[in-house]
């Protein structure tokens, strides 16, 4: 009879362990952002001043979302602010945007949990090894960073930069989210879960071809939509097209119509939707050489 008695405890107890975050959860999401944290979106991510109601509606119930599920920890003496983590979370929604249906909570990078958020640009020590096996200790300074064990890294500095129109096309919120995206197929390699075989056929054909062509471009000081960065390896690459499909999504359609056509369907979203289609080319902007961290 004791024995029963605590079986039937165990299962209550292991029933209400998995129902009270999802309790929590929907509570959270049953209040709407307060009228401040709007205005910071507003502000601060600006694809949300071309966005349709509909679109900046969901875009809010995502950074909900995911200001209830991840902590923000200031490092270096930074005290982390409300504006800092709105920015943070609705840059990053903005690749869930698209891919989060229906009115219900949203898998938001079911891996990552915490995001460190630096003052300015960080040190990270790296072990590196040459080819005769000599290994050196060095210190490399870095703008952000993703980690495989469920954390981001970001420069606060940096972030706040993304509204600015030099240097177009960057920002480090995006790109480490997308290398999360990216670890969600199991492994980093520019390749994030598509779904079919047939969708990964063509992704690699495109971006295989795409990295190989920036490859070129890097080695011989060619300057496009795309930097240089993305040359270093298919993950890299895959993170840097992520940035310019957000913040400069009709040049990089222009460029890379292939490419384009690859993230549109990945995305489930067309940022050109967001901005005015400019008037003329842009001039070839020269923004490599920006450092960013690998995959850890």
């Amino acid at each position: 009879m004791m024995e029963a008695l605590l079986a039937s405890l165990l299962a209550l107890a292991l029933l209400a362990a998995w129902l009270l975050p999802k309790w929590r959860l929907r509570r959270a999401l049953s209040r709407p952002l307060a009228p401040a944290q709007v205005a910071l979106l507003a502000r601060n991510v600006v694809q949300v001043r071309g966005m349709d109601p509909a679109q900046r509606a969901r875009l809010q119930r995502l950074v909900q979302q995911f200001l209830h599920e991840k902590k923000f920890v200031g490092c270096a003496g930074l005290e982390v602010s409300d504006e800092m983590r709105v920015t943070i979370a609705g840059q990053a929604c903005l690749l869930l945007l698209g891919r989060a249906g229906g009115d219900g909570p949203a898998q938001l990078y079911p891996l990552l949990h915490t995001i460190l958020v630096y003052p300015g640009a960080f040190l990270v020590p790296r072990t590196e090894v040459d080819m005769s096996g000599v290994v050196t200790e060095t210190r490399q300074d870095l703008l952000g960073e993703s980690w495989g064990d469920g954390r981001v890294i970001l420069s606060w500095d940096h972030v706040r930069r993304a509204d600015q129109p030099e240097p177009p096309g960057h920002n480090v919120v995006l790109h480490e989210f997308a290398h999360q995206l990216d670890s969600e197929s199991g492994n980093t390699n520019g390749a994030p879960y598509l779904g079919s075989r047939e969708r990964y056929r063509s992704w690699s054909e495109v971006l295989s071809r795409d990295y190989a062509n920036l490859r070129a471009e890097a080695m011989f000081g060619m300057h496009g939509v795309l930097d240089h960065y993305g040359a270093s390896s298919p993950a890299e690459f895959f993170a840097v097209a992520t940035e310019s499909f957000f913040e400069q999504p009709h040049q990089l359609a222009a460029r890379h119509p292939a490419l384009y056509g690859e993230f549109l369907k990945y995305y489930r979203i067309d940022p050109r939707q967001w901005q005015p289609e400019p008037v003329a080319a842009a001039p070839e902007p020269d923004f490599s050489g920006v450092a960013y961290g690998q995959w850890r």
